[in-house]
Formats: C-alpha cells, structure tokens, sequence
C-alpha cells in the first residue's frame, strides 16, 4: 500500500498515452519506455553512463561531507572561524548552485573534475549549516560538566560536539544527497561526453523520446533508491538515542 500513488501514477501514464490525452513526442507510452529501457540496459549504454556519474556524484558528496561536517563542527566550537566564515555561508546558501557550472568549466574544463568540484561546492553548505547548527544546540550541561571534569579541548569535541551535532548533520547530508543528483545531471546537460545528463540530452536531441524518459526515470529511481538506504542508515548512526 505504501507505494499504492506510483503505481496509480504509471496506469495513469500508461492511459494517457495510449488514449491519446497527451501527443506521444511529450509522453510516450510507458511500456515503451520500459521497452527503451531494456535497449539501453542491454547495449551497455545505461551502465556505461551510469558508472560515470555515480563516480561523479559519489566523490563530489563525499568530499562535501568530510570537508562541511568538520568545517560546521569547527564552525561551532571555536567563535573566532564562526566570526570569519558564517556570513560567507550565509551568503552563498541561497545562491543557485546551478550558476556554478561555467565557473567550474572555466576553472576545471569539460572533464570529471569540474563536475565533482560543483557537487561538492554545491553540496557543502547544507552538510556545513547541519553540522554548525547541531553543534551548536549541544547540551550545555553536557559542555560545561565535559569542561568541570577537565577534558581537552579534543575530547569535548569527540564526547559532545559531534554526537550531539549528528541528527543535524545527518539531515544536513540528506538534502545533499538530493542536491547531488539534480547538480550532476544539470552539468553533464551542459558539458558532458558521457553520463545521466549526456544521455538525457543526446537522446533527446535525436528525438529517442522513450529512451529519454527512460534515463530520466533511471535517475528518479537511482535517487529515490539511495535516499532510503541513506535513512537506514541515519536511523541505524542514530539508534543509540533510543
């Protein structure tokens, strides 16, 4: 029953199509787009690609993650960076990231490099703002009972700080994980010899509309798929809070 509206929504598709609701060239039939599907799966084109941009995607995140999560913490335990740095983040959260892309062309070129760099600038500020605002709500009790028995400066980061910020950063690191998607597939659009965007745009340059909805549904099922994993496994970072 849980997934109940998605089947609902491909019989709705399904109908549409075949009942001449909707021209075919805006929305083909999804059985032929699973039938398009299977022609990319089995010429290696959907693999191919795909690889690529999760390599992309993968490292750009993870770069994200290590360099926000410990630049939030930082952030939050020493006043003096948090003076320096939170009006940049404040700045830049708002800002597009999607208007990164010809920076990191320009700085990079049309290579892999430029697409994790974006990734990884556009996913930054979220994990950052997660870690800083979940440092920063530590117990105060916690703290100042940490200071009283004498820990270092070290230790009170490892024992409080971060446990404490790991609900925020975690959630911080979910919206990243969505950015990361609609960032790869935005720049491989634009500048890619391969990947999800590539493949998108080619396929739909050469009017393969039901190949084109099939990499397109490829990616929505790809993102859908690791927000799941990524909750089991916030939910299991997280079980020692109940």
């Amino acid at each position: 029953m849980r997934y109940l509206p998605l089947l609902i929504l491909a019989l709705a598709w399904e109908a549409a199509a075949r009942l001449n609701l909707v021209s075919s060239l805006a929305l083909p039939p999804l059985s032929h787009v699973a039938a398009a599907w299977l022609d990319l799966a089995r010429d290696g084109e959907l693999a191919e690609n795909g690889l690529t941009s999760i390599y992309r995607g993968a490292a750009g995140l993870l770069f994200a993650i290590v360099v926000g999560g410990a630049l939030g913490v930082a952030m939050a335990a020493w006043r003096p960076l948090d003076l320096l740095l939170k009006p940049l983040v404040e700045l830049f959260y708002p800002l597009p990231k999607s208007a990164l892309i010809p920076v990191t062309i320009l700085w990079l070129g049309l290579g892999d490099a430029s697409k994790i760099l974006l990734i990884f600038l556009g996913c930054m500020i979220p994990v950052t703002i997660g870690a800083y605002n979940g440092a920063r709500g530590s117990d105060h009790a916690l703290v100042w009972s940490a200071r009283s028995m004498g820990a270092s400066r070290l230790r009170m980061l490892w024992d409080v700080l971060i446990p404490s910020a790991l609900p925020e950063l975690l959630n911080g690191i979910r919206t990243a994980l969505a950015l990361s998607f609609i960032l790869l597939v935005s720049s491989e659009l634009i500048s890619a010899q391969r990947g999800f965007g590539y493949l998108i745009g080619y396929l739909g340059d050469t009017g393969s509309y039901e190949g084109m909805f099939a990499v397109v549904l490829t990616v929505a099922f790809l993102g859908f798929a690791a927000d799941r994993l990524y909750q089991s496994l916030a939910h299991w970072l997280l079980r020692w809070r109940e």
